[in-house]
């Protein structure tokens, strides 16, 4: 029986009110460590969008996918991290590899947008201004896209 590895490709889901309110949820597998919506591909065939809709209705029932309400609110920030893979879920990963490349999303959502967590992926969730919100983050590259925000947010709505 061969062994799964993830792919070194994921992404990162910024989602955000138009008050620049950021949801933060706290991951189950690691003690006060709290992140925006992450995730790798399934498949190399699964593009970028296609993971990042799935990632964020997985970890909190929040649909985005082509065609549903919130689906015009998910924008590819159009920039990518490329950071060393952390020491502790190095193992999920196929032997020799070390960097992950993720791709960085912006979800504009309602104040009130309900948020339901997998329990399996995290304990909590709670919305920060986006700069309090980047403080709270454990993930240099995490909290960057955080305070990045203002700027893809305005050319968003210019685009």
């Amino acid at each position: 029986m061969s062994r799964s590895y993830k792919i070194p490709q994921s992404v990162l889901v910024v989602i955000y009110t138009p008050a620049f309110d950021v949801l933060l949820i706290k991951r189950a597998d690691a003690d006060d460590f709290w992140q925006s919506v992450t995730g790798s591909k399934d498949t190399l065939e699964e593009s970028y969008a296609q993971c990042a809709a799935r990632e964020v209705l997985e970890e909190t029932g929040i649909e985005c996918s082509c065609g549903t309400s919130l689906g015009t609110g998910l924008c590819d920030w159009q920039f990518e991290n490329v950071y060393d893979i952390y020491p502790r879920w190095q193992h999920r990963y196929a032997p020799g590899v070390t960097r992950n490349t993720e791709r960085v999303f912006g979800l504009r959502v309602p104040p009130g947008t309900p948020v339901r967590l997998s329990p399996r992926e995290h304990t909590a969730y709670q919305w920060l201004p986006y700069r309090q919100a980047a403080a709270r983050c454990f993930s240099p590259s995490n909290a960057g896209a955080i305070l990045r925000l203002s700027g893809f947010a305005e050319s968003e709505v210019q685009a």
